[in-house]
């Protein structure tokens, strides 16, 4: 996966979900939105899936530098970190924002990503 940093946690999914939180916080991101994608496949459809969450992160001093220098920035934010479980593991992957920024072409935004992959990598590492 190059869109990303994953790694692997000999935690339970209950006790990643608590640490990545605390991690982002740490790292001055807050968390704006929560998809438990289990719940939502199994009250939308009716299908049986692995814990999975979706935690939408936001830092708001760079997400203000990012739409000073390009206001449709928006449609790339905020920074999804996801947790899940398979085959009895647990997983926790964060967005590398170089990758998501660099279909726009806005070198302003470069360095901003930058800054940002640090933070979490940061956050991945730490857990």
């Amino acid at each position: 996966m190059n869109y990303g940093f994953r790694k692997e946690v000999n935690l339970s999914f209950e006790e990643v979900i608590k640490k990545v939180k605390e991690e982002l916080q740490k790292e001055g991101f807050g968390v704006l939105t929560e998809i438990d994608v289990k719940k939502v496949f199994k009250e939308k459809l009716g299908i049986k899936y692995n814990n999975y969450l979706i935690l939408g992160a936001c830092n708001p001093s760079f997400a203000h530098k990012a739409l000073e220098v390009e206001k449709e920035i928006g449609l790339l934010l905020p920074c999804n970190v996801i947790v899940y479980s398979e085959n009895e593991k647990v997983f926790v992957s964060a967005i590398n924002p170089n990758k998501a920024m660099s279909i726009v072409e806005n070198s302003s935004l470069k360095e901003i990503a930058e800054e940002v992959v640090e933070k979490l990598k940061k956050v991945i590492d730490n857990i």
